[in-house]
């Protein structure tokens, strides 16, 4: 049965879309059999993979409101090993039509409870904020990835998120847990990103990855050509420091 795991941080320009892209990509190139899900209607981890999210007519979002199947809205071998579940800007408007449906918080699971068996690892992208996306993307999960930017303001809305997971925990999926914090966006030359990793394993009681995600310019460029940093620049840092996560993310599985 395979993992699903959600990447998610309401506040923004964490890396957490370049974390679900990279680490989907790692675990694919790892020779896992990979889905990722696009749940953010600004759709950038499905343009990453290089699907054309403007031409797609089935999405994430048809499929959660009834009106495609998962085969019509799956984009299969977008890479070896990886398949797609993509989104648009049309699943922003999911907020308000999902008013109304019975048990709204479970429509995704409901979908991916079907195709769980047929791949090792289920890599959910979750909207930046709090909304019943991100829910549905709590209630399909097995584990939540936490990406942390090395920043001054770290810590900040990280309570918050700790908070609507244990909620959901409680009250939606008993068996939610925190996979673990990683660190995105270090740089070694500053003495910033050490305090702030210090900082958060001083504070945080949460698992740490060991894998730190370096600060990169060829992973920031990755996105703009459509592939993930694994096949745009394969022994850049920002490529061996998803590989590395990916690898202590099959451990942690195997334990």
């Amino acid at each position: 049965m395979g993992r699903v795991i959600a990447v998610a941080n309401q506040k923004g320009g964490v890396g957490k879309t370049t974390t679900a892209i990279n680490l989907s990509a790692a675990l694919a190139e790892a020779g896992k059999k990979v889905l990722t899900i696009d749940l953010d209607p600004q759709g950038n981890t499905s343009s990453g993979l290089g699907i054309d999210k403007n031409s797609l007519r089935s999405t994430v979002y048809e499929l959660m409101i009834g009106q495609a199947t998962l085969y019509e809205s799956i984009q299969r071998n977008v890479l070896e090993n990886l398949s797609v579940l993509p989104s648009n800007v049309e699943l922003a408007g999911a907020e308000i039509e999902l008013i109304g449906f019975e048990e709204k918080e479970f429509i995704l699971k409901n979908y991916v409870d079907i195709i769980r068996n047929d791949y090792d690892f289920i890599i959910i992208d979750c909207p930046p904020s709090l909304n019943t996306l991100t829910v549905n993307a709590m209630t399909t999960a097995d584990t939540v990835i936490v990406p942390i930017q090395c920043e001054y303001y770290a810590l900040e809305g990280l309570s918050q998120l700790i908070h609507t997971i244990n909620l959901v925990k409680k009250r939606l999926n008993p068996n939610l847990e925190i996979e673990g914090v990683v660190f995105t966006m270090y740089d070694a030359r500053t003495n910033l990103s050490l305090q702030v990793v210090e900082n958060v394993k001083e504070n945080l009681n949460q698992n740490i990855y060991k894998s730190i995600i370096p600060r990169n310019v060829r992973l920031a460029e990755a996105p703009s050509h459509g592939v993930p940093i694994t096949e745009y620049d394969p022994r850049s840092t920002g490529a061996e420091g998803y590989r590395s996560l990916a690898q202590e993310v099959i451990e942690r599985g195997n334990k």
